[in-house]
């Protein structure tokens, strides 16, 4: 398994905050966003959990982009397998 160092962007950072903010996201969205937080300074990998949620979340047709945005970004810090 390959490491990556990527950490969460600025960008990233200020739709996650008004994701947890918004009373009406899902909670699908506040999870990713959460996770997506907690990358900020760290450069802990997502858990499989966490990127199944972003996968589902990036094939569903009715999610809205915030949350597609934060989905990307956990998913991009999900180590990758080696072929």
């Amino acid at each position: 398994m390959t490491k990556k160092n990527e950490s969460s962007g600025p960008k990233v950072t200020r739709t996650a905050s008004s994701v947890l903010r918004d009373g009406s996201a899902s909670k699908t969205a506040k999870s990713l966003a959460g996770s997506a937080l907690a990358q900020v300074r760290m450069t802990k990998p997502s858990t499989a959990t966490t990127a199944r949620t972003a996968a589902k979340a990036l094939n569903d047709g009715r999610t809205s982009a915030s949350t597609k945005t934060l989905a990307g970004s956990v998913l991009t810090q999900r180590p990758g397998k080696r072929k």
